[in-house]
């Protein structure tokens, strides 16, 4: 990427070198591939009050990421996540009282906005035990692949909640569909890998030695392409769920006519001319 103006020098920054505490993360040499890897695989990668808070404000600082362009989200020890901690957030929630319940789930759904606000794409690569908001993380990511033996559940219910948990009623029947996401929803039971591919809530299906790999392979694509316009299709696959068909085709017209302007609109033609590989500089 070209240098960003002075006015904003201070705000764009490397993540590189980014020092997590509640989980791994690890970049490319490039820094354009960032692995987010939950890290508790004794616990089969359960999230607590403190992993919550910093995958929120880290997917909320990488909108000034001058570096990282993809987000890998995968889980140790042959486990994506199984969800919320019974014993560090389960237990403390049965004794909170409803302004502290809210906090939570405001942070918890916070999270949720700022994995589909941030511009990088996010890729889950799901093995193993996906469930309660493991399942969630899953689901607000851009892409999933996963192997054959994924769990996949929203188990709200089956512990006394409601499926409408960070977003699962607005987002999940708009990828798998209405009647389907009710089941889920309604029952807790769990979706086999066979149905989530057919489903779509599954891009793909991998050996659980090759998943990684495969999406490793998809996020590099996906970062070696057009960056800039990369972000400005995820803000439109965002805002177009609210939009009329008047509304998505202006708000289109808007957003294609910004790409065009840029510096890799015209080096994509360019290469084409000449018959060579574009090389894309996200500006």
């Amino acid at each position: 990427m070209s240098e960003a103006p002075a006015s904003m020098q201070g705000h764009l920054k490397p993540f590189k070198n980014y020092q997590a505490k509640n989980f791994l993360w690890d970049v490319s040499e490039d820094g354009r591939v960032a692995t987010l890897r939950l890290n508790r695989p004794e616990r089969k990668n359960p999230l607590t009050f403190e992993s919550y808070a910093e995958m929120r404000d880290l997917f909320r600082d990488l909108v000034y990421a001058s570096d990282v362009r993809v987000v890998v989200l995968a889980g140790a020890g042959g486990n994506f996540s199984s969800g919320g901690d019974v014993f560090e957030i389960i237990e403390p929630l049965t004794r909170m009282a409803m302004p502290d319940l809210l906090a939570f789930t405001r942070m918890t759904g916070d999270l949720v906005k700022a994995m589909r606000k941030c511009p990088q794409q996010i890729i889950s690569a799901v093995d193993g035990i996906c469930a309660g908001a493991g399942a969630i993380l899953a689901m607000a990511s851009d892409m999933r692949l996963a192997t054959p033996e994924a769990k996949t559940a929203f188990l709200f219910t089956r512990v006394g909640l409601a499926g409408a948990d960070m977003g699962a009623c607005g987002i999940l029947p708009r990828i798998i569909g209405q009647g389907r996401a009710s089941e889920l929803l309604y029952t807790g039971r769990s979706m086999s890998a066979d149905e989530g591919e057919r489903w779509g809530f599954f891009n793909s299906l991998h050996a659980a030695d090759e998943v990684e790999a495969a999406a490793a392979k998809l996020a590099r694509q996906i970062a070696d392409g057009p960056w800039f316009a990369h972000g400005i299709t995820k803000t439109m696959l965002n805002q177009e769920w609210a939009m009329g068909i008047e509304e998505m085709i202006e708000s289109e017209a808007q957003a294609q006519a910004i790409c065009m302007a840029t510096g890799d609109f015209r080096r994509a033609f360019e290469a084409f001319a000449a018959k060579k590989k574009p090389v894309f500089e996200g500006n």
